[in-house]
C-alpha cells in the first residue's frame, strides 16, 4: 500500500476512534462515594427502598424489603462495589458497572426517566442510582452476613493491604500483560482502565510488558507507582466529596497524565500520548517514556494497515507530514 493510501485509510477511520467511552468507577471513585455517603447516611434509618427497574435487583433472599426500617451501621468497598450494612447483618451491595452513577437528592425525590433505577429513602435525602444507555448492567444484591459479602468478592489483592512480594506474587501467578493483570479484579482489587494507564505511566512501564519477565527493579517501580497514584487520587477525590456529593464521576480528568489524553503532550517528556483501542476500552501510554519509542499496534488499525503500520514515533510523525 502506498503512503498516500495509508494516509487516506488513517483519515477514514480516525473519526470513529474519537469518541470517549464511559468508564467504570474505580478505587478512588468508590472511596469518594463512600466518603460522601458516610457523611449523609451513616447512622441514619433507611425508611424505604424503591425499585424502578426489575433488572437492577439480582437477589430474592433476603427480600429487599427486609432492609427497610433498619439503621445504616457501616459502608465498605468490596472491589469496585459499594457495600452498605444495616442492622441484623444485612448488606446492600451496589455495583455501578460502566454507566451506573449515584446521586444525592431531596427526600422522596421522584424516580423520573428511564435512567433512574432505584432509590434508598432516608429522612434527610434520597440516594438514587441511575444508569445511562439502554443496557442494564448496574446491580443491587441484598446479602446476609460476612459470608454473603465474601461470595461477591472477586478476590483481588488490595494494593494498600499487601506488601511488594504479595503484589508481585498475585500479578505474576500467570504470565499476562501488565495492563490485563492490573485490570483483572481477581488479581488486583479496584483498578480498571483509567488508573492502570496512570500507574503504568508513573512506573514508566509498557502496558504490554509480561508479568513473568519483569525485573526486580521494575516490580518495585510498579508497586510504588500503584500506591502513590491511587493514594493521590483517593485523597483528592475524597476531599472533593466532603465538600459536595460526587455527582459527575468520570475517568476522563484533565489533570491525568495519559488516560483520555490521546495526542496531548505527555507531562513528563512532551511527546504526544498514544493509544490502543480494543472492544469497549482503550489504553493510553507515552511511547517515549514507556515503550522505548515504539508505537504499539492498535488491533483494528494494524489489521487495516498491515506492513504500513508505523513502528516508531519517528515513522508516525513522518507519515503525518507526507
Amino acid at each position: 500500500m502506498s503512503l498516500r493510501g495509508t494516509r487516506r485509510k488513517l483519515r477514514c477511520v480516525a473519526p470513529c476512534l474519537c469518541i470517549k467511552l464511559e468508564a467504570m468507577p474505580e478505587l478512588p471513585d468508590i472511596v469518594a462515594y463512600i466518603s460522601a455517603l458516610e457523611a449523609r447516611i451513616l447512622g441514619q434509618r433507611l425508611e424505604r427502598v424503591r425499585v424502578a427497574s426489575v433488572f437492577v435487583l439480582r437477589t430474592a433472599d433476603p427480600p429487599v424489603t427486609a432492609v427497610e426500617g433498619r439503621t445504616v451501621q457501616a459502608i465498605r468497598r468490596v472491589g469496585k462495589r459499594i457495600a452498605i450494612r444495616v442492622e441484623d447483618e444485612l448488606w446492600l451491595v451496589l455495583h455501578l458497572m460502566i454507566a451506573g452513577r449515584l446521586h444525592w437528592k431531596p427526600p422522596n425525590a421522584k424516580l423520573a426517566g428511564r435512567q433512574a433505577l432505584l432509590a434508598f429513602d432516608f429522612s434527610n435525602g434520597a440516594l438514587v442510582l441511575t444508569e445511562a444507555g439502554s443496557k442494564r448492567r448496574a446491580s443491587l444484591h441484598v446479602l446476609r452476613g460476612e459470608e454473603g459479602l465474601r461470595s461477591i468478592d472477586p478476590g483481588g489483592v488490595e494494593v494498600f493491604e499487601t506488601d511488594m512480594e504479595g503484589f508481585r506474587g498475585a500479578l505474576s501467578l500467570e504470565n499476562r500483560t501488565l495492563k490485563r493483570a492490573l485490570t483483572d479484579p481477581r488479581i488486583v482489587s479496584g483498578i480498571g482502565n483509567a488508573y492502570s494507564d496512570e500507574i503504568l505511566h508513573a512506573a514508566q512501564l509498557s502496558p504490554i510488558a509480561l508479568t513473568q519477565k519483569l525485573k526486580a527493579e521494575e516490580w518495585e517501580r510498579l508497586f510504588r507507582a500503584a500506591r502513590e497514584t491511587l493514594g493521590i487520587w483517593m485523597e483528592r477525590l475524597a476531599g472533593e466529596a466532603v465538600r459536595s456529593f460526587p455527582e459527575k464521576v468520570t475517568a476522563f480528568r484533565p489533570d491525568m497524565a495519559v488516560h483520555g489524553r490521546f495526542k496531548q503532550p505527555c507531562p513528563r517528556c512532551g511527546q504526544k500520548v498514544q493509544r490502543i483501542r480494543y472492544a469497549d476500552n482503550e489504553t493510553n501510554y507515552c511511547a517515549h517514556c514507556q515503550t522505548g519509542g515504539k508505537v504499539l499496534a492498535d488491533r483494528s488499525l494494524s489489521r487495516l494497515l498491515g506492513s504500513d503500520w508505523p513502528r516508531t514515533l519517528e515513522e508516525l510523525e513522518a507519515l503525518k507530514r507526507r
